[in-house]
């Protein structure tokens, strides 16, 4: 059988198809797109697979982590940034092994369309010492991660497998099985010696670990997603990981003249690479990301050759690759239809992201920045979400956005400078995702800030996902220990604009710990439920 898939999607087919009990997940673009597939997947909801959001990445990590002690297999997906929260378990759970197989998926997101930084997560799956899988186009993507989860259970380590944002997010025919497998049994083969991490096992489990490290470079030696493509012309080779090796096919599509190996599974597999840099004057090293491969490759095996690639210049150093600029590596001529688009592009005015007509958010600014011209000194700390467009005219309301929960925190460390006023806005998914903790802190000190809670009612910013603590947000912050007469709610509406600003105005001048929810639906949810509304009062 054959579908059309989104690389995300031929992910979420190939995991169900494996035999998938649960997957676990934060929405995060490049990555929601697969947790979105099993949510509506007919075979998913019919074996009921688990597709719930986690609060963060680390719980997920841990939930999938607890399902794969159980025999059972199990995924979990974030973008990059989200690795970062859930390091800790992701780390461990290479001491620990697993039972069931668990596969970890990160999509990363060069050129940083919608993150903070170019973060490579293949350096997470060498520090962990895992096996680390990275697709070049969507039917790899589909066979890969099944193939993972054999893996996984064989060698019983976690399997991380990277995508980038074009391969989640391009489309292409995939061939998939008939019949999925079956899910795994409830089992009880877990040892307790692996999973205690006491150090006198860990101790035990790292010797383990670590002696299976020429084991994984073998299988990547062997492994079929890994390519050695010989070539008469040996002035020139190229060695080319994930999405790259597509668009270098792109470049050659009768057939490279030089010798390609072609890397997919990690760690690298060293003795292909010598074979390569001893037998070409000069290797091309083209790699989606960071100079993952190329680093490595400089330090122990250059062999005779000159090593090209992001750290000499031949490839740019961040962002995106694509056909046209390993043309230019190369030192072939780039496509002229290209550089005719490319020309158009240059004359199209930049269109900067704004939040929606009708968006929340923007009344929330509107009061704040009203209150805030009384306080010429005040420090707005923003976090990750759909208001942190607030920082672009006409609000320029914030000064600051790191990571997820950073708010709250960097509030109270300005408050703890002597700071005042310090006001940290968030949203109502990131609050509980990594909010939660820093208030914590804050009201243990009393710290003198004000905590604006900006609750749409939902996860805007990746499509309008669950949000964890929906009609939850004042049990939370009374249960953190919050006093009532400092927790307030408005409706962010134009018409409610005196209110909301004495409400600003009155928590900004107690100095203490004081939380504002402006609670009001997003208006992209807010539409979709009314048509959704409609479309069942037309069945009846």
């Amino acid at each position: 059988m054959k579908k059309l898939l989104l690389g995300d999607e031929a992910i979420a087919q190939g995991a169900l198809d494996a035999g998938l009990s649960g997957v676990y997940a934060y929405p995060g673009t490049p990555s929601t797109e697969i947790t979105e597939y099993i949510q509506m997947s007919p075979l998913a909801k019919e074996r009921g697979v688990h597709s719930r959001w986690s609060t963060n990445e680390k719980t997920a990590m841990e939930a999938a982590l607890g399902m794969s002690f159980m025999g059972k297999r199990a995924l979990v997906c974030m973008k990059h940034v989200g690795l970062n929260v859930c390091a800790d378990p992701f780390v461990n759970s290479g001491m620990t092994g697993t039972n069931g197989g668990l596969v970890v998926l990160v999509a990363d997101d060069p050129s940083m369309h919608s993150s903070q930084d170019e973060q490579d997560s293949r350096f997470y799956g060498k520090f962990a010492m895992v096996p680390t899988l990275e697709p070049s186009n969507q039917q790899e993507a589909y066979d890969m991660i099944q193939e993972a989860y054999e893996m996984s259970e064989q060698l019983h380590l976690p399997i991380l497998m990277r995508v980038t944002t074009r391969m989640a997010h391009s489309r292409a025919v995939v061939q998939v099985v008939d019949v999925p497998r079956e899910q795994n049994e409830l089992n009880y083969d877990a040892q307790a010696s692996s999973w205690v991490l006491l150090p006198a096992f860990a101790r035990k489990r790292n010797d383990i670990v670590t002696a299976q490290q020429p084991l994984l470079e073998q299988m990547a030696m062997d492994s079929k997603y890994n390519a050695y493509i010989d070539a008469d012309d040996r002035e020139m080779g190229v060695i080319a990981s994930g999405i790259a090796y597509n668009y270098l096919m792109e470049c050659f599509p009768n057939g490279c003249p030089f010798p390609v190996l072609k890397i997919s599974q990690y760690p690298i597999p060293k003795k292909l690479i010598r074979r390569m840099t001893d037998d070409c004057e000069f290797v091309l090293i083209a790699e989606e990301g960071q100079p993952f491969i190329e680093d490595q490759v400089r330090g122990v095996m250059p062999g005779n050759a000159v090593i090209k690639g992001r750290l000499t210049g031949e490839l740019p150093r961040t962002g995106e690759l694509n056909p046209d600029l390993i043309k230019k590596a190369l030192g072939l001529s780039e496509n002229s239809e290209n550089s005719e688009y490319s020309e158009i592009l240059s004359h199209v005015v930049a269109r900067p992201p704004a939040l929606c007509q009708g968006c929340g958010h923007r009344d929330v600014y509107t009061a704040l920045n009203q209150v805030l011209l009384d306080y010429p000194n005040a420090r707005v700390f923003g976090d990750i979400g759909c208001y942190t467009l607030g920082f672009l005219p006409p609000y320029k309301a914030i000064h600051s956005c790191v990571d997820m929960g950073a708010s709250i925190t960097m509030a109270k460390g300005a408050s703890d400078a002597g700071q005042w006023p310090a006001v940290a806005i968030i949203g109502d998914s990131t609050f509980t995702h990594s909010g939660m903790t820093g208030l914590l802190d804050a009201i243990n000190e009393n710290a003198d800030i004000t905590v604006i809670i900006s609750d749409n009612l939902t996860t805007a910013m990746t499509g309008g996902q669950d949000s964890a603590g929906t009609n939850k947000f004042e049990a939370i912050c009374r249960g953190l220990g919050l006093s009532d007469e400092h927790l307030k709610v408005v409706v962010p509406l134009p018409k409610n604009m005196e209110e909301i600003t004495k409400t600003i105005r009155e928590e900004i001048n107690y100095h203490g710990v004081s939380v504002i929810i402006p609670r009001r639906e997003c208006m992209q949810t807010l539409q979709r439920h009314l048509k959704q509304k409609k479309a069942q009062e037309a069945k009846k």
